[in-house]
């Protein structure tokens, strides 16, 4: 399988699975010896498991394919997977046996924001090296140099859309945002629209568990915007904005561009614009393999959460045995500060951000009847 692969996931998949097996006779062996232990504390239950699950199905399917090929110099990988049913208190317990009980070596997660946060008040004083699915939140985590982030930063994210809004003219923005996800990168928004031309015509929040959102969504047609952000990792706001027959465009953040919240969101997903980063309907050239590989395997494409959660840990996996396949935490932590070129998107863990995604990572998709469409624009260039 690896033969038909091309010269450029060769990069992602020769140098981060090959090359971490001892001898080329141990990639037709299933490997064997003692296990690397590597944590992931995901949410695949409660309000953000439309992006816990394919981040976990990324993870074991990456876990999967270095195992088959060897390993980390015939040592194999064992992920112990733990779930914060996306609460930032569940989370604590659960990243204290990850460390106390289970002796991981690293740990690939949080999914969320507040768990991110919560955790690394546990993990940074220890240097065991996190690889989140968070973008840097408060201030705080500018302090925590051993939490790697794989998504944006929020200031980023906000950039991203209002890019966007600013190339089809919109002037008068309204936002639909969550009370966790999409309310850190609102505080963060409000003060860029004037950047971009852009006033804010409307704002109103729903709480994250929240099922229905129609009496914002009411607000946000009844101030006439001319585009409206969505900032949220749920289908609801969606579904809301639909119900009261909202004819404008919306935009929103890469959390909801998952195949999972397009199925909830049924008639409503249609003409939403997402800043993300693998459309796997029209892959970029580097991405292609990675997708094809993925569907064989699972049956279905991946979007940039798979995609993330097999960065993060072939990304591990390489750095691991670079260090001779037995590295302290702190080791580890260390030599993950330098760029990572991955599937998802390159990654710079050197910068201050602790991810290093710019406005040129992202790509732009519109959904048309469920199935995602790339379009001709890229942020920072346009």
């Amino acid at each position: 399988m690896v033969a038909a692969l091309d010269n450029t996931l060769r990069a992602f998949l020769v140098a981060a699975l090959i090359t971490l097996s001892a001898s080329s006779q141990s990639l037709a062996q299933t490997s064997n010896g003692n296990p690397i232990q590597i944590g992931a504390l995901l949410s695949v239950t409660g309000g953000l498991a439309g992006v816990g699950i394919p981040e976990r199905d990324g993870v074991l399917f990456a876990a999967k394919v270095i195992n088959e090929r060897g390993g980390i110099n015939g040592r194999p990988i064992k992920i112990i997977l733990e779930d914060d049913g996306s609460n930032p208190d569940a989370a604590i317990p659960k990243i204290n046996k990850l460390i106390h009980g289970d002796n991981v070596l690293a740990v690939i997660g949080p999914t969320g924001i507040a768990q991110t946060v919560a955790v690394g008040a546990i993990t940074q004083p220890i240097k065991l090296p996190i690889v989140a699915f968070a973008g840097l939140g408060p201030d705080v985590e500018k302090q925590r140099t051993c939490v790697f982030h794989l998504t944006p930063a929020q200031a980023l994210n906000a950039r991203a859309l209002l890019s966007y809004a600013k190339q089809i003219g919109a002037k008068n923005v309204a936002v639909l945002h969550d009370s966790g996800y999409g309310q850190v990168i609102w505080n963060v928004m409000q003060n860029l629209g004037a950047d971009y031309g852009i006033k804010f015509s409307k704002v109103e929040k729903f709480e994250i568990a929240a099922t229905d959102a129609t009496p914002q969504a009411a607000l946000i047609r009844s101030s006439n915007p001319d585009a409206v952000f969505v900032l949220s990792t749920s289908a609801v706001p969606f579904r809301s904005l639909h119900q009261v027959r909202l004819n404008v465009p919306i935009i929103s953040v890469h959390g909801t561009a998952t195949y999972q919240y397009v199925k909830a969101m049924g008639d409503a997903a249609n003409n939403i614009v997402h800043a993300e980063f693998l459309i796997s309907e029209d892959p970029l050239p580097h991405q292609k393999e990675f997708v094809e590989l993925f569907r064989k395997q699972n049956g279905y494409l991946p979007k940039h959460f798979e995609a993330a959660g097999w960065d993060a840990l072939t990304m591990l996996a390489q750095r691991i045995a670079a260090a001779g396949g037995n590295p302290s935490r702190e080791a580890l932590c260390d030599s993950i500060r330098q760029p990572y070129q991955g599937v998802m998107a390159r990654w710079d863990f050197s910068q201050p951000d602790l991810g290093g995604l710019t406005l040129e990572s992202f790509s732009y998709s519109k959904l048309e009847n469920g199935v995602f469409k790339r379009l001709d624009f890229k942020a920072g260039k346009n």
